[in-house]
C-alpha cells in the first residue's frame, strides 16, 4: 500500500518563501500534518531546495520534494521520495512528458523506487501553474471526472491531485474526481486557510494540501487545517 493512502494532510513548503518571524521547520513538523512536500512553482534553486529538505528531513515526519524542473531535484538519504507533477491538462506537452524526458536524460541518480507521479488536474487560470503549463481550466465537473478517469484507468496514476493553487476552489469539480475514481488517492490543494476550508474540502478529497499559509500565517492556522480535514473525515460521507 502506498504511504498516501493513510495520509489526511499535508504541508507544502516553498523554499522561495521565509516562514514567518519566530517560525522554525520543526515547528512546521509538529503541526500533525502527515507529509512536507518541498516545492514552489517560481523562484526555486536546488540550494534552496536543499537547504529546506536538510532542515525537515531530521524530523518524524515524511518529506516528499515536488520538482518544477530538472535544475532544483536534490538527492537526499532524508528524503522519503519524490512526487513528480505531470500536468494532465496542459497545454504546453513540456509538462506532460518533455520536462520529464529532461530528467531522465539528465540525471543518471534517480532512485525510481523512490520516484512517483502526480496526475495534476489544474483549475485556477490565475494561478503560477496554470501560466506556466498552459493549463486549459475551462472544465466542467464532468471534464474533471474524465480527466481523472483517463489518469487512473489509462495512465495508472495513483494520485490524482486537484490544483486550484491561491484559491479555494469548486467542491462540485473535487467530488466529481473524487466519484470518479476507484483505488487512486485524491489530493487537493489551494486556498485551504482555515478549520471551515479544510474541513469543507476534507469531505471530497482524500489528502488536502496547504502550501502559502505556513508561510503567511503561521503554525496556528496551519494546525487548524489539520484539525478540520481530521474532523470531516468523521463526517459521513
Amino acid at each position: 500500500m502506498n504511504a498516501w493512502a493513510d495520509w489526511d494532510h499535508i504541508v507544502k513548503v516553498d523554499p522561495d518563501k521565509t516562514l514567518p518571524e519566530g517560525v522554525t521547520y520543526e515547528d512546521v513538523c509538529a503541526t500533525g500534518t502527515d507529509a512536507i512536500a518541498v516545492g514552489g512553482t517560481m523562484g526555486v534553486t536546488e540550494e534552496k531546495m536543499a537547504r529546506v529538505v536538510d532542515a525537515c528531513a531530521t524530523y518524524d515526519v515524511p518529506v516528499y520534494i515536488e520538482p518544477s524542473g530538472t535544475s532544483v531535484v536534490v538527492h537526499d538519504d532524508g528524503l522519503d521520495g519524490y512526487l513528480i507533477p505531470v500536468v494532465f491538462n496542459a497545454g504546453d506537452v513540456a509538462w506532460i512528458t518533455g520536462a520529464h524526458k529532461e530528467w531522465a536524460r539528465l540525471d543518471h541518480d534517480i532512485d525510481w523506487d523512490r520516484t512517483f507521479t502526480e496526475a495534476y488536474i489544474v483549475l485556477n487560470e490565475d494561478s503560477s501553474v496554470a501560466t506556466y503549463t498552459e493549463a486549459d481550466c475551462d472544465l466542467d465537473p464532468d471534464a474533471v471526472a474524465a480527466y481523472a478517469t483517463v489518469a487512473e484507468r489509462m495512465f495508472g496514476q495513483d494520485i490524482v491531485y486537484i490544483e486550484y493553487s491561491g484559491t479555494l476552489g469548486d467542491t462540485a469539480h473535487v467530488a466529481a474526481a473524487h466519484d470518479a475514481l476507484d483505488e487512486a488517492t485524491l489530493f487537493y490543494g489551494g486556498g485551504v486557510h482555515d478549520y471551515d476550508s479544510a474541513h469543507t474540502m476534507g469531505q471530497h478529497a482524500d489528502v488536502v494540501v496547504v502550501g502559502d499559509l505556513v508561510h503567511d500565517e503561521g503554525i496556528d492556522a496551519v494546525e487548524a487545517t489539520v484539525r478540520g480535514v481530521r474532523d470531516a473525515k468523521q463526517v459521513p460521507q
